[in-house]
């Protein structure tokens, strides 16, 4: 998962690019980078680490220019080597650089296609890079010095034809302006919104509106799936739809996990949908643990919060916050490596032993992805005193890969792939565990858009709606992840052993 911004303005961007991708850091925290233009030259820093980290002021005085593009990243695909950083950018045609969220599902057969037939080269092992090099060919069939917005769209529609997959993704064109396109299923998010200056119409585009209210531009509106948006140097917006047969299907994940509760995605609030999920859940709990009886209910912070106070209120029992978080350790949900997860866990989170003592408590969280985290927090919850712990999850089981842009792609590491629910209570040593529906969760999230008819779940019902996903590509992308955490794991040990002959 990443998150992408990208600004046209009539002043320097830098630092509203740097404000848009801070506010997106729980989109991504391996790296994160920017691209101005300036004097008809890319001015690019990026790096792995955070935003604050990546940039200093010495990198944001370089970053001049009114039109930028902006990306934090964690890998999905390719490694988490500071060259598969994002954006990137080529010199042909035009000047083109690019920032992308999501995950192409046919990444190696465009990279054939691209060293056969277009003859560009492919610098590193980032889909996203594929991505920019399949559009920077389709703007060169123009032949046109000049480009107009009826050749950017015919670009893109060609684009769309090539590639498959999710991907939100914003360019810059040297002598042009900016252009935005969404995949034809609309699975990964992205909005728009505009101010007005005394100097004329600034726009910005961002994977989550929030981004638009840190830099104080209006939302106007999701961009739609298959559509493109290409916003000129000069003050100009025109937009139009390039797939052949677009279908609203958006990652159903975004609203459980990983979108911020305050931003609005494809007119949905995060916020209310997470509500409803606590609703859905509450009732599913009165109707199957009529019997049991809970003292307190507490979520696991912070994505549950909303979730586990809603429960508290359907059911009428008191809502505490039994766990405070060290707000200075990144999500582990995002963090590379078991081991690493697994450490992170205690550093992240403390129990206030009072709320437990004695007490039969429902820990609430939003989902349970790998159990690690699961299990640790029902030990520590055990030892705070308490005499049960119940579990509840926000999303039901998830069982399968994901190939659209979140890291989940190895079902061995997924604890409910070929497990029941007494199975998975057991590994993660709870009392009682209770899942969400698909059906709730779908109700849930669409209570506020009725027009989305089908989200992507293909991380709990294994149906992945670009109809092209097999168990050959499944276990193809299986051992390319842990061939690279293989290498990761072999760069901490050499790091390890340096450390050491230094000393």
């Amino acid at each position: 998962m990443c998150g992408i911004v990208g600004i046209i303005g009539q002043t320097p961007v830098g630092q509203l690019i740097y404000d848009g991708l801070t506010v997106l850091q729980h989109r991504g925290q391996d790296a994160a980078g920017i691209v101005t233009i300036n004097d008809n030259t890319f001015r690019l820093r990026k790096d792995n680490g955070l935003v604050k980290d990546v940039f200093h002021t010495r990198h944001m005085l370089r970053l001049q220019g009114n039109v930028g593009i902006g990306h934090v990243r964690y890998p999905t695909a390719g490694s988490s080597s500071s060259s598969e950083a994002q954006p990137f950018y080529t010199g042909a045609p035009y000047g083109i650089s690019l920032a992308h969220n999501g995950n192409l599902t046919n990444t190696a057969e465009l990279q054939q296609w691209l060293f056969n037939t277009a003859r560009r080269h492919v610098n590193t092992t980032s889909d996203s890079e594929v991505l920019m090099n399949i559009l920077g060919y389709e703007l060169q069939q123009t032949h046109s010095l000049e480009l107009k917005a009826d050749d950017i769209f015919t670009a893109v529609t060609n684009v769309h034809k090539h590639c498959r997959g999710g991907y939100a993704a914003v360019s810059l064109i040297i002598g042009h302006g900016m252009l935005a396109f969404r995949d034809p299923n609309g699975i990964r998010p992205l909005v728009f919104g505009k101010r007005e200056t005394q100097t004329g119409v600034e726009y910005m585009v961002a994977s989550e509106s929030v981004a638009l209210d840190a830099c104080d531009f209006e939302f106007v509106r999701d961009i739609a799936p298959g559509e493109a948006i290409f916003f000129g140097e000069d003050g100009s917006l025109h937009s139009q739809q390039c797939a052949e047969n677009p279908a609203f299907s958006p990652c159903i994940f975004e609203f459980v996990y990983f979108a911020r509760p305050d931003s609005t995605i494809d007119k949905i609030s995060v916020y209310a949908s997470r509500v409803e999920m606590g609703n859905k859940l509450a009732e599913k709990i009165s109707r199957e643990w009529a019997d049991e009886d809970i003292d307190v209910i507490i979520p696991i912070p912070e994505t549950s919060c909303d979730i586990a106070l809603q429960i508290a209120n359907h059911l009428d029992i008191p809502y505490r916050q039994g766990f405070v978080k060290n707000r200075y350790i990144g999500r582990t949900f995002i963090m590379p490596g078991q081991e690493q997860r697994k450490k992170s866990v205690r550093r992240k989170l403390n129990a206030i032993g009072a709320e437990f003592k004695g007490k039969n408590v429902l820990l609430v969280d939003d989902s349970i992805v790998r159990g690690t985290t699961s299990e640790q927090i029902i030990e520590m919850a055990r030892a705070s005193g308490a005499k049960k712990v119940y579990f509840a999850s926000a999303a039901p089981e998830i069982r399968f890969p994901n190939v659209y842009g979140i890291d989940m792609p190895s079902p061995n590491e997924l604890i409910a792939h070929g497990r029941e629910l007494d199975d998975i209570c057991e590994m993660i040593g709870a009392d009682k565990l209770i899942y969400q529906s698909i059906e709730d969760l779908e109700a849930a999230v669409s209570k506020a858009n009725p027009e989305i008819k089908r989200f992507e779940t293909s991380v709990f019902n294994g149906e992945y709606i670009t109809n092209d996903i097999n168990q050959d590509y499944l276990e193809q992308l299986d051992a390319k992840r842990n061939n690279q955490t293989k290498e990761l794991s072999d760069k901490n040990d050499e790091s390890i052993i340096d450390l050491h002959n230094e000393g």
